[in-house]
C-alpha cells in the first residue's frame, strides 16, 4: 500500500499521486503519522493489527478511520462506538447485529464486514472495506438531484442487494440517501449499502432493537407499517424507503414533509405525495407520466397493494423510462450508454427528452473506454433499447381522449 505523507489517504501500489493535494505518494510503512492529542487512536495500532491513519466521519453514535490492515496490505475502516454509548446494551446489540448480517450477506452490492472485536480500551471496533467516492446524501447536497440514467442504475443494483437480503430473511428498515455509498468508476457508480444494524432479524422471535422514538430522527423514509410499530414489516419496507430516495433523488425534495417527526409521520400514513413528474421540470428533467405511476405503487399506503419487491420497483422504473431488458442487465451498464439508450417520452407529446452523457471523470480517474458503433441488435442479441411510440398513435390517442371527454360531458347533462 501507499500513503499520502500530508493528508495520510491510502492508495494501491499502482497510484502515483493522492487524489486530493496531488502530492507524491509513498510507501505506507515510511509515512510517519504525528499523535493527535485529540484522538490518541489516530497513529496507534489497534487489535494488534490495523494502524490508525486518520479520521473520516464523526456521527452521532460512532467515529469512522482509514486505516491498513497491516496483515492483508489492504486500507480498512474502523467504526468505533463513541464512549457514551459503547455501554448501552441496545447500542452494542445493534452493532453486533451489523458485523452479524454483514458477514453472512457477503454481495457486490453490500458494504464487507471483516472484523468485530473489542479493543484493549473497551472499545468496540467494527471493521469493512474501505469505500472510495462519497454517500448518496453528499451528492444530493452538492448538486441538487441526480439524472435518470444513474437512478436507474442505482436502483437496479441496490434492488439486486436486497432482493439478496430478502431471500433470507432480513429487511434493512433504515434504507436513506446516508446508508446508500456510491463509488465512483469508469462506467458509472457501483452502489454498496450500509448500516444494517437496524436490520429485522429473520427469527420470528426475535427481540426488536428499534422503536418509534429512536429512529424518530429520519422519520422521512419510513413506511406506514414501521411507523406504526407494527410486527408485520418485511421486505416492501425496503421497497417504500427506496422510493423515497428515488423520489428524492430525481426531485430534490421527499414527498412527505413536516416541521418535526409526529407531523412527518401523519403525513406518511395519510397524505398522497404529489406527482413526481410535476416536480422535476424544475431541474430541466422531463419524466413520462407512467413513471408517476411507478412510483404511486411502490408508495402504496398498504403492504398488500404495494409492489412486491424492490427488483420488481427497478424493473418497473426501468421499463416506463422505455428501456428494454431487466434491472440485472440495467446494473451492470455502463451509465453512459444507459443515458444513451434512455429516451423519456412524456405523456404530453413534447420532445424527448435528450440526455446527455454524464462529465467527464476527474483525470486522477480512469478514463471511459471508447464507445464503439452499435448495429441495430438481433433478435437472439440482448440489448438496451429505447420504445420510441409513433407520433401518429399520440394524435390518435389525444382525439379518442376527447371524444370520450365530449361523450361524458353530453351524457351528464
Amino acid at each position: 500500500m501507499k500513503a499520502c505523507p500530508v493528508c495520510h489517504r491510502l492508495y494501491a501500489l499502482g497510484a502515483g499521486f493522492c487524489q486530493a493535494d496531488g502530492t507524491a505518494l509513498v510507501s505506507a510503512g515510511k509515512v510517519e503519522i504525528a499523535r493527535d492529542p485529540r484522538d490518541e487512536r489516530v497513529g496507534s495500532v489497534l487489535l494488534g493489527r490495523y494502524r490508525v491513519f486518520r479520521v473520516v466521519a464523526d456521527g452521532g453514535m460512532a467515529r469512522v478511520y482509514e486505516a491498513l490492515d497491516e496483515s492483508q496490505q489492504r486500507s480498512v475502516a474502523l467504526k468505533i462506538l463513541h464512549r457514551e454509548v459503547r455501554d448501552d446494551p441496545i447500542t452494542v446489540e445493534r452493532f453486533q447485529r451489523e458485523f452479524q448480517v454483514g458477514s453472512e450477506l457477503g454481495h457486490p452490492h453490500i458494504v464487507e464486514v471483516l472484523d468485530f472485536r473489542r479493543a484493549v480500551d473497551g472499545s468496540q471496533v467494527l471493521v469493512t472495506e474501505f469505500l472510495h467516492g462519497e454517500e448518496l446524501r453528499s451528492l444530493l447536497r452538492r448538486e441538487g438531484g441526480i439524472s435518470i440514467e444513474r437512478a436507474v442504475r442505482m436502483l437496479s443494483q441496490a434492488a439486486l442487494a436486497l432482493d439478496f437480503a430478502h431471500a433470507r430473511g432480513w429487511v434493512h428498515r433504515d434504507l436513506k440517501p446516508e446508508n446508500l455509498f456510491l463509488c465512483q468508476t469508469a462506467e458509472g457508480d457501483v452502489l454498496k449499502i450500509l448500516d444494517f444494524g437496524s436490520v429485522k432479524d429473520k427469527s420470528d422471535g426475535a427481540k426488536p432493537l428499534t422503536v418509534l422514538g429512536t429512529t424518530i430522527g429520519s422519520p422521512f423514509y419510513m413506511s406506514p407499517e414501521q411507523a406504526q410499530g407494527l410486527a408485520s414489516v418485511d421486505g416492501r419496507t425496503d421497497v417504500w424507503a427506496l422510493a423515497v430516495v428515488l423520489y428524492e433523488a430525481l426531485s430534490g425534495q421527499v414527498p412527505f414533509q413536516g416541521p418535526n417527526g409526529p407531523s412527518i409521520l401523519m403525513q406518511i400514513l395519510l397524505a398522497v405525495p404529489e406527482p413526481i413528474s410535476k416536480l422535476t421540470t424544475a431541474r430541466g428533467l422531463t419524466l413520462p407520466a407512467s413513471v408517476d405511476d411507478v412510483l404511486s405503487r411502490a408508495l402504496a399506503k398498504d403492504p398488500a397493494t404495494r409492489t412486491s419487491s424492490v427488483g420488481q420497483f427497478a424493473g418497473e422504473l426501468g421499463q416506463a423510462c422505455g428501456l428494454v431488458g431487466t434491472h440485472t442487465m440495467w446494473a451492470a451498464t455502463a451509465q453512459n450508454e444507459l443515458a444513451r439508450a434512455l429516451q423519456c417520452i412524456p405523456a404530453s407529446g413534447a420532445p424527448a427528452l435528450v440526455h446527455q452523457p454524464s462529465p467527464r471523470a476527474p483525470s486522477a480517474m480512469r478514463a471511459p473506454a471508447p464507445v464503439q458503433a452499435r448495429v441495430a441488435p438481433l433478435a437472439s442479441e440482448p440489448d438496451i433499447v429505447a420504445r420510441r411510440t409513433p407520433r401518429w398513435m399520440l394524435w390518435l390517442g389525444c382525439l379518442a381522449l376527447g371524444f370520450l371527454v365530449a361523450l361524458l360531458v353530453a351524457l351528464t347533462r
